[in-house]
């Protein structure tokens, strides 16, 4: 069954934990999702529309791209219906295709670091502004949700690197993973 990227943010947070995302053909399971609300303080939606969050604005099932302090590239998942402004922060991934490149890409071995965190995962997958808009269904976007039948268990708990918001418990995280950003507290 896919993904419904016009459901509620929460609901597709907690959806991504366990589907499987690829750029190029290069990705892995997904781990670690937060969720952000244009009613949300934290989300870049909040104050309204502009030039740097209009793929949150526009239909769901696209990519939000943005750069965080200056520095590293995020991505989002576009859901809600058009217009309402919310979407889910991929912040962790189990790397399980392309995994030499993603280490040329990031410079290291460690496995359970090429994927941990929003930055390191965009830069491990080549995800740059470019992919800002794009459909998750198209190339180069490949997004699969998890089997039905899969035995995934989802921990839910406060968001992480954010100042306002922080006690709203819309972080998602694969139980078990060693290959979060952070572990759960």
């Amino acid at each position: 069954m896919p993904i419904d990227f016009s459901a509620p943010s929460l609901v597709v947070a907690r959806a991504l934990i366990g589907a499987s995302v690829f750029v190029d053909g290069v990705g892995g399971t997904i781990v670690e999702t937060e969720a952000y609300d244009q009613t949300d303080p934290a989300s870049h939606s909040h104050a309204g529309h502009t030039a740097r969050n209009a793929a949150m604005f526009g239909p769901p099932g696209r990519a939000y791209i943005y750069r965080s302090y200056g520095i590293h590239w995020c991505m989002n998942f576009v859901c809600e219906p058009e217009g309402h402004g919310a979407g889910v922060l991929i912040r962790a991934l189990e790397p399980t295709a392309g995994i030499e490149r993603m280490r040329e890409r990031r410079g290291l071995d460690a496995l359970t670091l090429l994927c941990s965190g929003p930055g390191r995962l965009c830069q491990a997958l080549a995800v740059t502004h470019e992919l800002d808009g794009m459909r998750l269904d198209r190339k180069p976007f490949r997004v699969v949700a998890r089997r039905p039948d899969a035995a995934v268990t989802v921990q839910a708990g406060v968001r992480i690197g954010i100042s306002k918001s922080r006690e709203l418990p819309w972080r998602f995280v694969l139980a078990g993973s060693r290959y979060l950003s952070k572990p759960m507290r």
